[in-house]
């Protein structure tokens, strides 16, 4: 399994076929400059070789620890004002283009931080970082904080995820189903099972083990639900498994 360009399924780019159009932003400007600078200076190129390891080669990384790097972020963002939409768009597009991980993982936080800002225009862009240089590290919290975020806010969006389940991207199709990950009693607990049973026959590890995952966040709100969905409903292993981690069968 590798990284997966945009517009493609299962293959290794890291360059997509198309980038959105980068508005034009003082604040963005500031933010990279500043990220750029800050971030190089505490590369550790040893840190840098085990974690491209450990994510299987998805991208090169700096090698900034998580604490450390999120105390950087903080150092790099004093001061400057709240953004708007062009500026989250342009800030998360321009991170996208450097090379290193640890400037993706800032868009993803940033991002998180400022959704509601976002409106459901933004959901292009979300699906752009989705689907370029895509691996779970950035898209499980783009698809739980973002996009979540996104169509908690516009119930119109509900028709998108029902796209994105039966995209051929298995990045797309794991997003709609973990969209609803910290949705607690605001589940839409139809669309939940269905998402999950459309994708039950899938071979992928990657979306077997998010349908678990997100039934298996759901049981802590309904546990009867779920251990009855997967008590009448042909599921893998893996996801069964992972559903029921913390209730039982």
């Amino acid at each position: 399994m590798g990284v997966t360009g945009s517009g493609t399924s299962g293959g290794r780019s890291g360059t997509p076929r198309s980038w959105p159009r980068v508005p034009r932003s003082a604040l963005a400007d500031t933010v990279v400059t500043r990220l750029t600078a800050t971030y190089a200076a505490a590369a550790d190129p040893e840190r840098a070789a085990s974690a491209r390891a450990y994510v299987k080669d998805a991208a090169p990384f700096l090698g900034i620890p998580a604490p450390e790097r999120r105390a950087l972020s903080r150092t790099v963002l004093e001061g400057t004002p709240l953004p708007d939409e062009a500026d989250c768009t342009a800030v998360a597009l321009r991170c996208w283009r450097l090379p290193e991980r640890e400037y993706h993982y800032f868009a993803v936080d940033y991002l998180r931080r400022h959704v509601k800002r976002c409106s459901s225009g933004f959901l292009p862009v979300a699906r752009h970082l989705v689907t370029t240089v895509s691996w779970w590290d950035t898209v499980d919290a783009l698809a739980s904080h973002v996009v979540g975020g996104l169509v908690a806010a516009d119930p119109e969006l509900k028709a998108d995820m029902d796209a994105w389940i039966e995209d051929d991207d298995l990045w797309v199709a794991r997003t709609a189903l973990l969209h609803q990950l910290r949705y607690k009693d605001a589940t839409d607990t139809e669309r939940l099972f269905a998402y999950c049973l459309r994708q039950s026959g899938h071979t992928d590890f990657f979306i077997r083990k998010a349908i678990g995952w997100c039934l298996r966040e759901y049981a802590k709100t309904d546990p009867r639900a779920v251990r009855d969905f997967v008590a009448r409903e042909r599921l893998s292993p893996l996801s069964v498994r992972e559903a029921l981690k913390n209730i039982g069968p």
